[in-house]
């Protein structure tokens, strides 16, 4: 079993900056690839980026390529997601996953366990 727990969501004006933060305990972080996902209001959950955990290698979203990083930190059992450039359409739920493996995933159903989200805003 593995506990998620998003935090760094907030509101911010368009153009600007946050970094999430996805804690996970239970069992062994580095077994697992981890994504990050979102949510926007009367929209389908969409994949925004992941990583995997065996040689950190990352995809992303066409809608957030060279404006969003993912990293991770085996040491903390953390995974971040350094969102810059933020646009409205950046409004969502975001969501942190894992999934068992060393290679990461674009697709929501292979992931195993799921973070309650942390919401961000984007005022234009």
């Amino acid at each position: 079993q593995v506990q998620l727990v998003e935090s760094g969501g907030g509101l911010v004006q368009a153009g600007g900056s946050l970094r999430l933060s996805c804690a996970a305990s239970g069992r062994t972080f580095m077994s697992y690839a981890m994504g990050w996902f979102r949510q926007a209001p009367g929209k389908e959950r969409e994949f925004v980026a992941a990583i995997s955990w065996s040689n950190g290698s990352t995809r992303y979203a066409g809608s957030v390529k060279g404006r969003f990083t993912i990293s991770r930190d085996n040491t903390k059992n953390t995974v971040y997601l350094q969102m810059n450039s933020l646009k409205p359409e950046d409004t969502a739920v975001y969501y942190c996953a894992a999934r068992r493996g060393s290679y990461y995933s674009s697709r929501e159903y292979e992931y195993d366990y799921w973070g309650q989200g942390t919401p961000v805003t984007v005022s234009s």
